[in-house]
């Protein structure tokens, strides 16, 4: 599996901290905040995959285009970055070694912290 950073979701995440909007919430906090699988389908009956992969940092090119599969490290909820979201997705960056994934992640989560 080869995941890679997915620069338009990085983009977009940035530009919605700048604009302010974020959920300042705690790190465990992400079990509760995170899109259920139902929130998931909604979104993409609603939106397409080109809108529901501006939400995932990583992009599995071993997957297809149009599968759920292929986006990995969720940070918000689609409307906004959850700093939980942040944290759950840096960690799990770093311990698989997604070392483009996790070094963005630690951006958004210092822009986050100068917004606390």
């Amino acid at each position: 599996m080869v995941v890679k950073l997915n620069q338009r979701a990085y983009e977009h995440a940035k530009k919605l901290v700048k604009e302010r909007q974020v959920v300042l919430d705690e790190r465990d906090d992400w079990s509760e905040h995170r899109p259920s699988a139902r929130d998931e389908n909604s979104y993409l009956e609603q939106h397409g995959f080109a809108e529901y992969q501006r939400w995932y940092l990583g992009l599995d090119d071993e997957q297809g285009e149009e599968t759920k599969g292929r986006y990995k490290f969720p940070y918000g909820d689609f409307e906004k970055v959850h700093r939980c979201g942040v944290l759950s997705a840096e960690s799990r960056a770093g311990q698989n070694k997604y070392t483009d994934i996790e070094l963005a992640l630690a951006h958004l989560h210092g822009m986050l912290d100068e917004l606390a």
